[in-house]
């Protein structure tokens, strides 16, 4: 008995030397300096900079230094340069559909241990973007700068017309027969919406909620099978129509947005971090909607868009510390309210509800109470590493297709092979 006490007793002190250890494990406890490596362009400085000063005045023994690398692709060769290199950042904005391919390749710290040390609340950001900066039940990154895809419409002339949005791909075609405006000799004179090709996260939900399936798990894919012939069918006559076209190629956002604010287009799909732009530089008042969902109304995926933070998995241990501190302010509900309020982005936390500013945020933004409402329907990026090379593939075909008049079943069959060859080159 007095061995098993004296064991007991033993375990105890060991225990209690160590929890304070463990507990510390992150904490700066030195002056350290850091890098920051992000894709924020010159009108995001003083948002970037104050969070930077903020962060600084609470957090004495860190200096971040910010470092514009330039676009997410750019952004991405320079990580994967960084890291056969050695020499990498503290932490690094990326854009949310390289995610996967970094956890594959065991580029990114996992933050676990951080957020067990610190009883750090992750799912206060909903399980779908904890699923989503996750890698095979890691926590490898946090939400930073999270959009999605919707349509902006014009809503002083929806009030005046009465034109309701559509809620299912089902009530596409009566809506475009009402905000779609002709001149006399038949032309368009207004469009009743304009579909972003540039990118196939713009329109790939409005088929995959209504069942198809892009690639399937065996690598083959149903795009050429009958209810993808059927939407994209449904798109080519709307477009022979005059109600809508398929905007793609160079300059293609800033187009589609010219058109939009000069009224030649009722309704625009985009992204929603563009908020604040349309509505500055918009005449009328302007509404933002839900993108179309099943034609049985039970699903409304629409993809999540945006910007993760990491660390990189071998950037040196107090680094890391001194990084956490910061990934933990840039994401805190206070600076989360503020990034959605000045760039248009969404707020992530569900703690961002309580703050005194978020009810000022919607009256200044009510538009956005519509979209956040929806938010839970965010769903994130295929992972697949294939995926992206065959979403490109895809939005050539429906630009030939919507602008060159090419068949839609020969199409989306070449389409088929095309896609099955890139998966099996994987």
């Amino acid at each position: 008995m007095k061995k098993m006490l004296s064991m007991l007793l033993a375990a105890i002190l060991v225990f209690s030397a160590v929890g304070p250890v463990l507990a510390n494990k992150f904490e700066v406890t030195e002056p350290i300096t850091i890098t920051w490596w992000h894709s924020h362009e010159g009108q995001w400085y003083p948002y970037l900079e104050h969070m930077v000063e903020q962060f600084q005045a609470a957090n004495p023994l860190i200096k971040v230094e910010p470092i514009f690398i330039g676009t997410y692709p750019e952004m991405n060769t320079r990580f994967i340069a960084a890291m056969a290199s050695g020499d990498v950042p503290a932490i690094i904005s990326v854009k949310t559909e390289y995610l996967p391919s970094y956890g594959a390749a065991n580029m990114c710290e996992i933050l676990d241990p951080y957020i067990a040390a610190d009883d750090f609340d992750v799912y206060d950001f909903g399980e779908g973007l904890v699923a989503a900066t996750s890698f095979e039940d890691d926590q490898i990154a946090l939400p930073y700068l999270i959009s999605t895809r919707l349509m902006y419409y014009n809503k002083t002339a929806a009030e005046a017309e009465g034109i309701v949005m559509p809620k299912t791909f089902d009530e596409m075609e009566a809506f475009l027969e009402k905000a779609t405006i002709f001149n006399s000799d038949g032309s368009t004179k207004r469009y009743g919406t304009i579909f972003a090709g540039w990118d196939h996260t713009y329109f790939e939900n409005l088929y995959k909620n209504n069942g198809v399936e892009v690639i399937r798990e065996d690598g083959t894919s149903d795009l050429n099978e009958e209810m993808s012939v059927y939407i994209t069918t449904k798109i080519k006559e709307w477009v022979d129509k005059g109600y809508t076209y398929f905007q793609h190629g160079t300059s293609s956002s800033s187009i589609l947005r010219s058109a939009f604010w000069d009224e030649r287009a009722f309704s625009v799909f985009h992204t929603s971090s563009l908020y604040d732009t349309y509505q500055t530089d918009a005449t009328f008042e302007v509404g933002m909607s839900w993108m179309p969902g099943s034609m049985d109304g039970t699903k409304f995926d629409a993809t999540l868009s945006g910007a993760y933070i990491l660390i990189p998995s071998i950037a040196p241990q107090k680094q890391k510390n001194a990084a956490w501190q910061f990934m933990k302010f840039m994401v805190s509900p206070e600076i989360n309210l503020y990034w959605a309020d000045q760039t248009g982005y969404f707020p992530t936390r569900q703690t961002v509800l309580a703050l005194p500013e978020y009810q000022e945020y919607l009256d200044r933004k009510p538009a956005m109470a519509e979209v956040l409402s929806m938010s839970g329907w965010m769903a994130d990026n295929d992972p697949r590493p294939y995926y992206s090379a065959c979403g490109k593939e895809w939005r050539m075909a429906l630009a030939k297709i919507f602008s060159e008049g090419a068949p839609v079943q020969e199409t989306l069959d070449r389409l088929v092979r095309d896609i099955e060859d890139i998966v099996e080159d994987f």
